[in-house]
């Protein structure tokens, strides 16, 4: 019975929903401040449960980065109802997965569940709401955690130090400038008291929003919310929210970074807006017409024509009030990084210099709309899709009208924004090189 019931919640995060145009929603607030939002979906016996925390690296104190994402782990601790570590066991002993993340602008946990399970993933996320376990003996297990991850996830994968090495140059002024993973020196040094501290004043419902989608009556869930959530006191500590003013930088900054990799690369990022304005919408597509796919700009061109690279991408890295537009590429053999970064400023310097054809235009919407359609495809995508569209945007209905914000940019627009954001003296170059040379 178990696997079958395993079955069915990782059916919930690969399976399509109904093929609607448009999901339906409601949402209100508890007294503590608390943001629920439901999405009623019977297509398949499954709930979604999550909580978004309006909490990521930005809201950090210089002297505590990582806190954000070291909460990520102590939350799993447990609580007084709840042995050490046994949220996960809990889930996946009924027949669910759990996971989270952690961003410079949140920090997110979820549960999918069968849907006859729905009441125990309120009652988990209930128990780290309200009294989560904060102690020395958890503190000292996630640090090394923390650490074991850094290992993993940064320091023994090639290239992956870019991230860092790029934010603090791009955003030295901003609170951008330190990535989730913060400073372990920061992470040793803090006390007990700091992470109670931490946790009180981010922690708290006023500062939450429950976003849950799946098989579930309204009225019965609104019953079960109260029960789990409604007692839960309101913050009483001041919420850092940090919103400094954009602008771009003022003039280009270059580095050499020495890294375990055989090809050398380039990574290259422009300081962009926050991801709610338009212009982020248009320098979006314009990464989409970079390189998505292998019949984009970049791809056709570096990669199999002029044969410069071996992979190169684009994205935007979209923050809440801020951003880096993100070019990387990986030389083909015997090709210099010059070589291909001059390859790579041709193809910015055309979406500057020559606007867009109407096929390009339309082919971008066309797969900008795929994605947002496979985005909010899932039981897990649209609970999330929810409560990102109502922290970051203050519109959770923009999980069906968003693709009216891209479909209102013009082409104008992307040769605009080129020729703002997409200039040298608005950019960070990385150089990366083997350890050997």
């Amino acid at each position: 019975m178990k696997k079958k019931l395993l079955f069915l919640a990782c059916l919930g995060i690969t399976q399509l929903t109904n093929a609607q145009t448009n999901i339906e929603f409601e949402e209100y607030d508890l007294d503590n401040g608390l943001h629920v939002i439901l999405h009623e979906d019977h297509s398949t016996p499954i709930v979604a449960v999550s909580v978004l925390y309006h909490v990521g690296s930005k809201n950090e104190p210089q002297g505590r980065t990582g806190f954000a994402h070291f909460f990520e782990h102590l939350m799993f601790e447990g609580s007084p109802n709840i042995g050490r570590g046994e949220f996960t066991t809990i889930v996946q002993a009924n027949g669910g997965a759990i996971n989270a993340n952690t961003s410079f602008d949140r920090t997110f946990y979820y549960e999918i569940l069968p849907s006859n399970q729905f009441e125990l993933g309120l009652w988990l996320e209930s128990e780290r709401m309200l009294h989560a376990t904060v102690d020395n003996k958890g503190v000292e297990t996630q640090r090394e955690v923390v650490k074991e991850e850094k290992r993993l996830r940064i320091d023994n994968q090639p290239y992956m130090s870019f991230q860092q090495n790029m934010f603090e140059k791009a955003f030295a002024d901003h609170p951008y400038g330190h990535t989730p993973l913060g400073s372990m020196e920061d992470l040793n040094a803090a006390q007990i008291s700091d992470f109670a501290d931490f946790y009180e004043t981010f922690y708290v419902p006023d500062n939450a929003t429950l976003s849950i989608a799946g098989d579930i009556d309204p009225d019965e869930a609104k019953e079960l919310i109260k029960k789990y959530f409604s007692d839960i006191e309101k913050g009483s500590k001041d919420i850092p929210r940090p919103k400094p003013a954009f602008s771009v930088m003022n003039g280009e900054m270059v580095d050499t970074v020495y890294d375990n990799i055989q090809l050398p690369a380039i990574f290259l990022g422009y300081r962009i807006p926050g991801q709610s304005t338009k212009d982020s919408y248009a320098l979006e597509m314009l990464t989409t017409l970079l390189s998505d796919g292998q019949s984009s700009r970049m791809y056709k061109t570096l990669v199999d024509g002029e044969q410069l690279a071996i992979a190169v991408q684009t994205f935007p890295f979209a923050l809440e009030n801020g951003g880096l537009f993100v070019t990387l590429g990986v030389t083909n053999m015997g090709v210099s990084l010059g070589d291909l970064k001059n390859g790579i400023d041709r193809e910015v310097e055309r979406v500057r210099n020559e606007m867009i054809s109407e096929k390009e235009y339309e082919k971008v919407l066309n797969q900008l709309e795929n994605d947002f359609i496979s985005r909010n495809s899932t039981m897990a995508g649209i609970a999330e899709s929810l409560a990102n569209y109502h922290v970051y945007y203050g519109d959770a209905n923009l999980i069906n009208t968003e693709i009216k914000k891209y479909r209102e940019i013009t082409r104008e627009d992307l040769q605009r924004v080129a020729n703002t954001y997409l200039v040298n003296s608005n950019r960070v170059v990385l150089y990366y090189l083997p350890k050997k040379q």
